[in-house]
């Protein structure tokens, strides 16, 4: 069995927090890791929020096995947060699964480009929290005869879809970025920041990337690997 040798205790609990996430939405939540070098991405898609969401992880020396010098594997991210052992900080990577659709397209490697007008990360958890109250007001004013799952969704496309400011990013993809513990309480401006690569869209902050696919420009900077 693959090992994978975190940089520290550190690593591993926030590998293991950020999995615990994923499976909060989807029990069934598979991930995508690709490795080389002492660096490991792993690519996960909350259905709640329709993004892509990566967390790098750090590895204590070079990814290796045998002559392979790079792991790409679709896993149960169940099993992998099972072999997560945090004192020890490693990880066993788990049999492969057959992938998820989104597994198969992930955002261009390179060619990110920064983009103005995003908010400081405070002013970011203000307008989720307007939203998310805004949200409940609506639905809790519905007729119990109004109140169905198509009239919900609605609401939540008409709310979640807007953008932040004229940057172009959905206030879903900064919820994520909030919900899985991407965009902490004292991240500072500096440290955060949006980047944009053909079709993508990307918040990145020190804890973690949220990825969006903008509407409208067809199948531009699609990387399937």
């Amino acid at each position: 069995m693959t090992v994978l040798h975190l940089a520290d205790e550190t690593e591993a609990a926030d590998l293991a927090a950020f999995l615990s996430r994923l499976l909060h939405y989807d029990r069934g939540a598979a991930v995508r890791l690709q490795a080389a070098g002492t660096a490991l991405a792993v690519f996960g898609r909350p259905p709640s929020f329709e993004v892509l969401a990566v967390r790098a992880v750090r590895l204590s020396k070079p990814y290796e096995d045998g002559l392979e010098l790079t792991l790409d594997a679709t896993v149960s991210a169940g099993e992998l947060l099972e072999s997560v052992d945090e004192r020890a900080a490693t990880a066993a990577v788990p049999a492969a699964v057959t992938g998820p659709p989104w597994a198969g397209v992930l955002p261009p490697r390179g060619g990110w480009r920064p983009e103005p007008g995003l908010p400081a990360p405070d002013a970011l958890r203000a307008t989720v929290a307007a939203v998310v109250a805004e949200f409940r007001s609506r639905t809790e004013k519905l007729a119990p005869d109004a109140r169905t799952r198509a009239e919900l969704d609605r609401i939540g496309r008409d709310v979640w879809s807007r953008e932040i400011g004229g940057t172009g990013l959905p206030v879903r993809a900064v919820h994520a970025a909030q919900s899985l513990g991407f965009l902490r309480p004292g991240t500072r401006a500096a440290d955060t920041g949006l980047f944009s690569s053909g079709a993508w869209l990307r918040l990145r902050t020190p804890y973690g990337s949220v990825a969006v696919r903008r509407s409208g420009l067809g199948p531009l900077g699609v990387s399937v690997r």
